[in-house]
């Protein structure tokens, strides 16, 4: 065979290799509405007859963590680079400040937010993290909802360090291709894994702050937030609290490549849902807030049961609990923020008194709802540093751009 004919031969061995390795992955996934909720019941019953013990659950444990970090390309975790983080603008209002912030979660690439500190209070403060849904308005949708501003600066008030940052593809986080707001992240396919690495660099910033108390490390979201939030507490246990809001379900798995654009699910090692990930956080205090209009309309008859199961393997029943608002929706409302204010003032010893009002009921109107302006890292005054990157894009560990 001639050096013409065996090249042809090799590109076209390496292509089928590539489709079917690619066809293999998609076969993994597990996105949106997989499951029935019949389905859902019985996947969970089936996990549940795999162990009986805590030593059982915990050998479970190691394996569903494993294919979660392998399946979205992180493992071995990459390195970490230095922070160095962009701070400025600092505001002052009623019981708390906000600053504009960046840091570096890769070399060249920033993770943009706003930081939000109490101004009284016993130091060092818990400290928590605010990722944001897939709401698109108002003010902008992302970090700039008012629901954003208010349970930040709330729990602020409270005593919280807390930090709410744009998820890949939203706000101020416009450094890979093909970016268009608000909707680029859905086609990113590596945007689960870069998500959840910035969420991880994101505790790394927040314990670096001399006055935050690296053993009191919080999460809460809702919708897509929810996702980040309890695959955060599932992977990192620096997080001490979670809150995740509308959105751990057994049958339903993301409908965004952020959530489930990667085999973090299933692979040949492993077989999970989305309420199972939530009980890695055992037994690590957790409160799963549901409702009636969405697909969490069924946690407390299937999926909390499941996971309060898990956490009465640690004996620790009671460090689990569930809100069901039957007759709310997909958001991060009022009622829901309250049952998220009370839980961690609860454990980690938040004043939740500054947020009442006289008749003893949580007061939001002295937040701020801060404009877009406001609240932007880089702009005229504060640009983008040169050596940022322009377009990142994110490769699987052996280096072969997919």
């Amino acid at each position: 065979m001639d050096c013409t004919k065996t090249v042809i031969v090799f590109i076209f061995i390496v292509a089928t290799s590539f489709v079917q390795e690619e066809k293999s992955i998609q076969s993994q996934l597990r996105q949106g509405n997989f499951l029935t909720e019949q389905q859902a019941k019985e996947e969970l019953a089936k996990f549940a007859s795999s162990y009986s013990n805590l030593s059982e659950w915990q050998t479970r444990a190691i394996a569903i963590r494993g294919g979660i970090l392998r399946g979205m390309e992180l493992w071995p975790l990459p390195e970490k680079c230095p922070l160095r983080p962009v701070i400025h603008s600092k505001r002052r209002y009623n019981g708390y400040t906000v600053k504009n912030v960046a840091f570096e979660s890769l070399p060249g690439f920033f993770v943009t937010g706003n930081l939000y500190q109490p101004t009284a209070g016993k130091k060092p403060y818990a400290g928590i993290l605010c990722p944001h849904g897939h709401f698109k308005e108002p003010n902008g949708g992302g970090r700039f909802r008012p629901d954003m501003q208010f349970r930040c600066a709330t729990l602020a008030r409270m005593g919280a360090v807390v930090f709410a940052y744009d998820m890949i593809g939203w706000g101020e986080s416009t450094q890979f291709e093909d970016y268009k707001f608000p909707d680029s992240h859905q086609n990113f396919e590596k945007a689960l894994a870069l998500q959840t690495w910035n969420n991880i660099r994101a505790i790394d910033f927040l314990i670096s702050l001399k006055n935050v108390d690296p053993d009191r490390i919080g999460v809460t979201g809702a919708s897509g937030g929810g996702t980040q939030t309890f695959l955060l507490a599932a992977l990192d246990d620096r997080i001490a609290v979670s809150v995740p809001v509308v959105m751990v379900s057994a049958h339903f798995f993301g409908g965004c490549n952020c959530e489930s654009g990667m085999p973090i699910h299933q692979s040949e090692n492993h077989s999970t849902n989305n309420a199972e990930i939530a009980a890695l956080a055992a037994p690590r205090p957790q409160l799963i807030i549901s409702c009636g209009k969405d697909w969490t309309k069924n946690t407390p008859e299937v999926e909390f049961p499941y996971i309060q199961n898990i956490y009465r393997l640690y004996e620790a029943a009671d460090k689990v609990e569930n809100i069901h608002l039957a007759d709310e929706g997909h958001d991060y409302g009022y009622s829901k923020r309250v049952g998220m204010y009370q839980f961690f003032a609860k454990h980690f010893g938040l004043e939740l008194a500054r947020g009442l009002n006289e008749a003893g009921s949580i007061d939001e109107s002295a937040v701020v709802i801060e404009p877009i302006e406001k609240m932007l890292v880089f702009d005229e005054k504060h640009p983008r540093p040169e050596y940022a990157v322009k377009a990142i894009q994110w490769r699987p560990r052996n280096g072969a751009k997919r």
